[in-house]
């Protein structure tokens, strides 16, 4: 294994910042902090005026592999997530075929092992009828990071709206189980009222279609499923200020049942957005209205809201195009959602360090991921460099995104990922990227 010596860096972690360096060894941290000395050929790193921060963790992404690898694969993402700064991922079971069973979530894992640059692990899908997969995972709690239950926004077997199949999963499930909480009820009739007023719909009505009382229905009604059993549940990507008043911040993260996350792009754009963006920003839940906005930035500070996500969803620039209806809902993010915060760091709207809490640290914390997401001794070293005065603008030029196109295109973001270390291993630097070695599958002390 190959070993480093970080020099002179500005070490943010656990809510602090401290001066100093960084001892990597054997892919584990083997010290922080002070002066250290090199007693043996190493490779040093100067970090003078740089940010050494842990990995993100991006608790939801879409990487597309099996069975959609026009849009994306898993080698083509991860790599566009290292050069993000993050370093784990867990991805969602809406592929082709869907991962409604083990046999089918471990040729997930089989690939993730061949070709991903970043550490991986995948949910085990749901629908109306794999409940005997599902329960599974029981017996499999270390290496699985969850559960995923499409409440809505979903088609096929994928949608598990049933009350009774949906009773015995919150009843039986031992592991986390994460929920996309829309509605669909409400989707359809705010659909066709909609329709029977306009001719065309437009990207603008998304929000009106897909509205804050959908939203708050559905995570009500996970909430209440929960609580009764007494189960684990983390409800994804929270959009709408009204969902905000079914969580609370009274208790420490590692005490809560209930926790949410918020993804990167409602706390940037909003329903304002959409006349300069149209499709892009079509994503499901929507983009909401400029008081949502400031809603969710509230409670991401008060710890209402406990991670941040992107939700990375790449679809082709053609399944983007065309009317509104039939354009694909899904953004590519995970590339650009760190330099984005670190952006909103710069204006003074949140902390580096709370940054890092919400993009690493809560997410190892929540999720129960062993030896991760923290700088800390004798933890898996994986750890970024940031350089808070490095600008660079989006172009196709640096997108690596398999669709090749992204929102922020033409945007200058004010601080750059200059190193990413995964296990030890310098896998992106100013020489490109090491792809000799690929990430390891998560485990999870539970």
């Amino acid at each position: 294994m190959n070993s480093y010596l970080i020099k002179n860096a500005l070490i943010v972690n656990e809510g602090k910042k401290i001066a100093g360096d960084l001892l990597i060894r054997n892919g584990r941290i083997e010290k922080i902090g002070g002066i250290i000395e090199r007693k043996e050929a190493i490779t040093e790193i100067a970090a003078e005026n740089q940010w050494l921060l842990p990995g993100v963790i991006d608790d939801q992404v879409h990487f597309r592999e099996p069975g959609l690898t026009h849009k994306a694969t898993i080698y083509s993402e991860a790599k566009a997530a290292i050069a993000g700064g993050v370093t784990s991922f867990m991805e969602m079971p809406n592929t082709v075929p869907p991962a409604f069973t083990h046999e089918l979530l471990e040729a997930k894992y089989a690939i993730g092992k061949e070709s991903s640059l970043a550490n991986f692990s995948f949910y085990m899908g749901t629908s109306g009828n794999n409940l005997e997969e599902v329960l599974k995972t029981n017996e499999r709690k270390q290496d699985i990071c969850g559960v995923k239950i499409f409440m809505g926004s979903s088609t096929g077997n994928l949608l598990v709206d049933d009350p009774l199949v949906l009773e015995r999963i919150f009843q039986g499930s031992e592991l986390l189980i994460a929920t996309h909480c829309e509605e669909e009820r409400m989707i359809k009739a705010n659909l066709a009222a909609l329709k029977e007023r306009k001719a065309v719909l437009e990207p603008s009505d998304h929000p009106v279609i897909r509205d804050a009382a959908a939203c708050f229905e559905s995570s009500f009604k996970a909430i209440q499923l929960a609580k009764k059993h007494d189960a684990r549940l983390h409800i994804l990507h929270i959009t709408s200020a009204k969902e905000l008043q079914l969580f609370g911040n009274m208790l420490p993260l590692e005490d809560k049942r209930i926790t949410a996350e918020v993804c990167v792009h409602h706390l940037h754009f909003t329903a304002n957005d959409y006349a300069r963006l149209g499709n892009q920003i079509k994503c499901n839940p929507a983009i909401k209205s400029t008081e949502n906005k400031t809603a969710l930035w509230e409670a991401l500070l008060d710890d209402r809201l406990d991670v941040i996500a992107t939700d990375h969803a790449p679809h082709t620039w053609e399944e983007k195009s065309g009317s509104y209806e039939q354009a694909h809902a899904g953004l590519p993010l995970i590339q650009h959602g760190l330099p984005l915060m670190l952006d909103y760091v710069s204006a003074g709207k949140i902390s580096i360090e709370k940054v890092v809490e919400k993009m690493s640290h809560a997410v190892a914390t929540c999720f129960q991921i062993r030896d991760r997401g923290f700088i800390r001794e004798w933890y898996f070293a994986d750890v970024i460099l940031v350089n808070p005065n490095e600008s660079f603008t989006v172009s196709p030029s640096n997108i690596l995104y398999k669709c090749g196109w992204s929102p922020f295109e033409g945007q200058r973001f004010g601080s750059k990922v200059t190193h990413t270390f995964v296990n030890g291993r310098l896998v992106y630097g100013k020489n490109g990227f090491d792809e000799s070695v690929k990430g390891m599958r998560l485990q999870f002390n539970r």
